[in-house]
């Protein structure tokens, strides 16, 4: 088997190029998803440490959905993380969101963090990260009719909970 060139320089990628590209986009992914400024800087650090241990296993594809699902199973292990349970000891995890957001984006913010984890991956990566379906799919693993499953969900149960103000 013949590889291209750039399939050849994408498969040599460094750490530092990784970070270079993505930073602003991991950190933006784990805040949404987590909600609190200090730990989305943690769990951006824990994703590049994960990216850096399993690097040399990266077939050079997709290196944006393959970092962005890293980001995400590393959120998923926190915000489902005994520390975590114990912790929030019941709250929901809208009591952790950061109180500098602006005031009319706390409402949406507090909404978003209600749903459900899966419906809410899926909507933040669409919404928030504007990824197509099919980016979705191969960030989460799963195949496109269950994200367009969880984004209905995701939009149905928001729109519930804004009172129907939320058009997507």
């Amino acid at each position: 088997m013949h590889l291209s060139e750039e399939a050849v320089s994408i498969s040599k990628i460094t750490l530092e190029q990784l970070v270079d590209r993505y930073q602003d986009l991991v950190f933006t992914l784990c805040y949404r998803m987590v909600g609190n400024y200090c730990e989305a800087q943690d769990l951006t650090q824990e994703t590049f440490l994960a990216a850096w241990r399993a690097l040399e296993r990266f077939d050079g594809q997709y290196e944006k959905a393959w970092l962005c699902r890293i980001a995400v199973n590393t959120c998923r292990d926190y915000l489902r993380s005994a520390w975590m349970r114990r912790t929030v000891r019941g709250e929901s995890a809208a009591a952790l969101i950061d109180r500098a957001a602006a005031p009319e984006d706390i409402g949406l913010t507090e909404a978003i963090f209600s749903l459900p984890l899966k419906p809410r991956e899926a909507l933040l990566l669409r919404y928030y990260q504007n990824f197509s379906v099919e980016e979705i799919a191969r960030i989460l693993r799963v195949p496109r009719p269950t994200v367009y499953a969880r984004l209905s969900r995701a939009k149905k149960l928001l729109n519930d909970a804004l009172g129907g103000d939320w058009d997507g």
